[in-house]
């Protein structure tokens, strides 16, 4: 495994690490173990046996590539893999103690074309504690979105990826493997969203654990509906949904297990759920609750009319909608996935400017497999 620091610094609002890691999928889950324990203290925690055992088997058979880096995991720990008191998973890298936009442009609106997904991550600049309602930080807390990882993981079997995490380093928000299939999550339903009722486990897939899912398993968007209508998924009350698109220049949105087709033209998508709005012309005004979901819509739509559109475009109409300073959140950071090229090219956020503006990097790119 290496480890380089990409962005950032410990002034800055966001210290970005950049992990490669190579070998079988047991020394790949040793190691995010082993960075995961280093960083932050993790350890794995007490589980319910009954539900940790029917989870066991779950991976084992409808996810393998986990279920072997969690033998990795236990490895990490000296534990014995067959433990059922034990989670071995949800590898947070932050020490203890969102609304979002995408837009979807297929090959045949590019100008190179090439298919692409450009995405701001908008989340809220606070701690755990200060998000789930309790009064103070922690000593030493550290804002939830303040030290995101860029993964890379090259297995000796199965595809290569790249994957952006705002926390849990066996899970992703963002991510491109080296078949093109591309994913990003965003928040199903702004207006009804509350912190999560939940943090035990359940047997399936969890929210940030799908797209890893879908980028383990599939080469397609085929392949990937296939996978989702068959996999037992949890979300603790705080529905997602998410944009997945390939080489070929498919693309679906999958929320509340139902496939929404992105057809040949581009695709917006941000808090509120598309099969309920499906007429993009025909969206409600926004209120106080909706973080300006219907607003940021119309903009993306709008700036989608105009294909062809080049990766420079793309960023730019992101740009527009875009949270600043102004708001309780920002936008953490910009990605453009080219599900063409297998790469991704991420802006992140450091922190406000005295003028009232705020500050990115430069465009940092990355390839899914980086030799190649």
């Amino acid at each position: 495994m290496t480890i380089t620091q990409i962005a950032g610094s410990e002034n800055d609002f966001q210290l970005v690490r950049h992990l490669t890691v190579r070998g079988s999928q047991f020394d790949i889950g040793r190691s995010l173990a082993e960075e995961a324990r280093t960083r932050a203290g993790w350890a794995p925690r007490p589980a319910d046996q009954t539900v940790n055992r029917a989870r066991m088997a779950w991976f084992e058979h409808f996810w393998p590539q986990h279920h072997e880096r969690l033998d990795g995991v236990a490895a990490a720990f000296d534990l014995d893999p067959d433990r059922d008191d034990l989670v071995l998973d949800g590898l947070n890298a932050l020490p203890t103690g969102s609304g979002c936009s995408a837009l979807w442009c297929p090959p045949s609106a590019a100008t190179d074309g090439h298919g692409r997904i450009a995405r701001n991550y908008d989340f809220f600049t606070q701690t755990t504690s200060e998000i789930m309602g309790r009064q103070a930080p922690a000593p030493g807390e550290l804002p939830m979105a303040s030290r995101p990882y860029v993964i890379t993981t090259i297995p000796d079997e199965g595809p290569a990826s790249t994957v952006i995490t705002m926390n849990e380093l066996d899970g992703c928000m963002d991510g491109v493997n080296e078949a093109g299939l591309a994913v990003v999550l965003l928040i199903a339903d702004v207006s009804r969203a509350e912190p999560p009722g939940s943090a035990e486990p359940g047997v399936g897939l969890s929210s940030v654990q799908l797209p890893r899912f879908v980028l383990d398993t599939c080469e397609n968007v085929e392949q990937a509906k296939r996978a989702l209508l068959m996999a037992k998924q949890y979300d603790h009350g705080l529905p997602l949904h998410y944009l997945i698109a390939d080489a070929s220049g498919k693309a679906f949105v999958w929320e509340s297990e139902r496939i929404v087709e992105a057809g040949d033209a581009p695709l917006c998508v941000t808090n509120h759920p598309l099969h309920r709005y499906p007429d993009p012309m025909a969206l409600p005004a926004d209120d106080e609750t909706t973080m300006d979901t219907f607003g940021r819509l119309r903009t993306l739509h709008e700036r989608g009319k105009g294909a062809p559109l080049s990766a420079r475009g793309l960023a730019s109409a992101l740009d527009e909608v875009a949270a600043g300073a102004d708001k309780m959140w920002r936008t953490t950071w910009t990605t453009v996935l080219d599900t063409h090229d297998r790469t991704m090219s991420v802006r992140f956020y450091l922190g406000d400017t005295p003028e009232g503006g705020t500050r990115f990097t430069d465009e940092l790119r990355f390839e899914t497999r980086p030799d190649s």
